[in-house]
């Protein structure tokens, strides 16, 4: 078995990564809403904070009741608790990664964590 996964995805609306490369330690998404179009539910986690990386297009998050503008280019982390939902401007799309991880899990940088060979 090799040591590494590798996928090619194309432009479904939301792909999630887990099971094309066998993640076992972050839950990875790619996200593509059309233009005035939203995530239809709001949702929090339990243990997992969200990184959120904007890829192209514009939008915004609500994230505990306040509206946060988003733009290609934008990193955005959220609290496991915090309750949010995410919709593109009404006259642009957006496509962004969610990045799912333990919150407070990581024990190393990739300075300290990294073995050279």
């Amino acid at each position: 078995m090799a040591n590494y996964a590798k996928t090619n995805e194309g432009n479904e609306g939301r792909v999630e990564l887990h099971e094309a490369l066998g993640l076992t330690g972050a839950e990875i998404s790619i996200n593509k809403l059309p233009a005035g179009a939203g995530v239809p539910f709001v949702h929090a986690h339990k243990n997992n904070e969200e990184i959120y990386g904007i890829l192209e297009g514009a939008g915004f998050a609500t994230i505990d009741g306040e509206k946060v503008e988003l733009v290609a280019g934008d990193w955005l982390r959220v609290s496991p608790a915090a309750k949010r939902q995410f919709s593109a401007a009404a006259d642009s799309g957006i496509t962004f990664v969610c990045i799912q991880v333990k919150a407070g899990s990581l024990d190393a940088f990739t300075a300290d964590d990294a073995i050279m060979c």
